[in-house]
């Protein structure tokens, strides 16, 4: 069976015994352990704080790597009762007394041509943020790597959603100010019973406008936490595009200005709630979407200058004409 987001737990029976076995984040996992498996004596061992200080600095330097870390436990569960799990879909059974196996890290490298595309929208005057579910010091490590935050800048400023979102008061309805109200998101429906149509606004739009300007990177975030700061940035007036695979950047794909959704490993939910379709799941295809996007403007708007021009030119030539030949 798997559980909540971040982790996944499988059990198996084995010679008559019932295991579980475990994987997710690593800090998830790790703080349901209280043994810790030793390979060299092949003996179960109390996890002590030692040991336990010695597992989290490896996790801190994988992280710092920009490695996403793996923690691997697994429990003796016999007759255990497995069937209780609470509102996040994990069971009671594992959160506790599992058996610490090992911490991997896995690296996602970036493509080469990200940190170029990010140096290019930042020259077209485009503030790329990262909103990522990795921890927050991989998430940092990351942003490092390709561009997105700079070294020099020290207002650059990264947090966890969680954090974020209770700091500027999540996103209420403007009518009630509440996060849940009777009225409907849907202006058919809305039209249809007589209700007021829900407005999303930020609920402390005073903290979000003064931390909005130095977030660059959301880390363990939720959907809510995206569609939370695209919200706060369409407020405060910002043309807003998202970028999103998962069924759980729908939200933010359709609050978001223009959606960018990946055609090769986007989910169809995402693709539906997206603008624009990506085919080749590439971040430089941004850059040039923007670029013929702004080309277009530009062609447009020097067309009606240069018709606008020629068309009240001539039409004064022709009534000084007919003036001065009458």
């Amino acid at each position: 069976f798997s559980s909540a987001r971040k982790r996944m737990s499988t059990m198996i029976e084995l010679n008559g015994r019932k295991l579980l076995f475990t994987k997710g984040a690593s800090e998830m996992v790790l703080k349901c352990c209280n043994q810790i498996y030793n390979q060299e004596t092949q003996m179960l061992e109390p996890l002590t704080h030692t040991k336990l200080a010695n597992i989290e600095q490896a996790i801190l330097q994988m992280a710092e790597e920009s490695l996403r870390t793996l923690c691997f436990a697994y429990k003796d569960i016999g007759i255990e009762d497995i069937d209780t799990a609470d509102n996040l879909g994990v069971y009671e059974v594992e959160k506790q007394n599992l058996v610490f196996v090992a911490i991997i890290g896995v690296k996602d490298i970036p493509r080469p041509e990200v940190p170029h595309a990010i140096e290019a929208c930042k020259m077209a005057g485009i503030r790329v943020r990262m909103v990522t579910g990795d921890n927050i010091v991989t998430a940092r490590a990351i942003a490092r790597e390709v561009g997105i935050i700079d070294p020099k800048n020290t207002d650059s400023l990264v947090m966890e959603g969680v954090d974020f979102v209770d700091r500027i008061g999540g996103v209420v309805c403007k009518a009630c100010h509440t996060i849940v109200c009777p009225c409907e998101r849907d202006a058919k429906k809305a039209e249809e019973k007589k209700q007021t149509v829900r407005v999303d606004v930020i609920g402390k739009m005073d903290v979000f406008m003064e931390l909005a300007p130095k977030l660059d990177v959301l880390a363990r975030s939720r959907p809510t936490d995206k569609y939370a700061l695209v919200t706060g940035l369409k407020e405060m007036g910002h043309v807003v595009a998202v970028t999103g695979d998962g069924t759980n950047d729908a939200p933010a794909l359709r609050k978001a200005d223009v959606g960018f959704a990946m055609g090769i490993n986007g989910t169809e939910v995402a693709r539906q709630a997206a603008a624009i379709i990506l085919l080749d799941d590439n971040f430089n295809s941004i850059v040039k979407a923007v670029m013929w996007g702004r080309n277009i403007y530009d062609s447009i708007r020097k067309f009606v200058q240069f018709q606008l021009t020629v068309n009240v030119v001539a039409v004064l030539l022709t009534l000084i004409g007919a003036v001065v030949l009458k």
